[in-house]
């Protein structure tokens, strides 16, 4: 997985430097500056990291949905360890865009919790798939597991996209690009950034996504170890 792992953290190294270092400035006169964006200001960076983080995660729930969907099709145990590991890694980056949503919060608003309607989101969607763990956690043998663990990863994958990136569209709320929203920051929010912003950010979505390529890799390689060994031991 070489030709996935070198690009992924070259590709996410460039956009964490341009997102920090790169200066908003109201008037740009290179592409090597950004403009102001009203009602964020210097706080917009945060696309940069945020949503692709976002994105990854919902990509990662996807996968635990497709991987559930050929286990109930081949009954090979294989695609339970991919679909379990793809959903351990969409937790970890649920978990990382709700921290770094908070810490934005905390600067945007003056608290890193507001139960705004896409913190409430996240929140939900974090308690659906711990849920789904401690499904898995409390079932045994590896066959009922394995199917009961792919009817719900196949009931639950399309709330991953909705939860994240539908309802906070279509209710109000403090969130940037929240319906009604009048902060200004509404064009940064649905993308209708200037090129360079976007030829950022749309690195970060490729890297990211080739991380978390290269991560449920190793993740499932992994995995397939710790269920041999398992094996023996019973």
């Amino acid at each position: 997985m070489k030709a996935v792992k070198y690009p992924s953290i070259i590709l996410i190294t460039l956009v964490i430097i341009a997102g920090i270092v790169i200066p908003i400035v109201p008037q740009p006169q290179s592409i090597l500056e950004f403009p102001i964006t009203p009602g964020l200001e210097d706080k917009a960076r945060i696309i940069f990291f945020h949503v692709p983080v976002a994105w990854t995660s919902v990509l990662g729930f996807l996968m635990t949905l497709y991987y559930g969907f050929k286990y109930l099709r081949t009954k090979n145990l294989d695609y339970d360890i991919k679909s379990v590991s793809s959903a351990g890694l969409g937790m970890l980056f649920c978990v990382l865009a709700t921290v770094t949503g908070s810490i934005w919060a905390k600067f945007n608003w003056g608290s890193f919790w507001n139960w705004d309607p896409r913190e409430t989101s996240i929140f939900i969607l974090l308690l659906i798939y711990g849920a789904y763990f401690a499904l898995r956690s409390a079932l045994s043998p590896d066959e009922v597991r394995a199917r009961l663990s792919a009817v719900y990863a196949i009931l639950a994958g399309p709330t991953a996209p909705f939860f994240i990136f539908v309802m906070p569209r279509i209710v109000g709320g403090l969130h940037p690009g929240a319906k009604g929203d009048t902060s200004g920051s509404t064009p940064a929010a649905q993308l209708h950034m200037p090129p360079n912003m976007l030829f950022v950010f749309f690195t970060g979505l490729i890297g990211f996504s080739l991380f978390f390529i290269w991560i449920l890799h190793v993740r499932i390689r992994a995995a397939r170890v710790e269920h041999q060994l398992s094996r023996k031991k019973h």
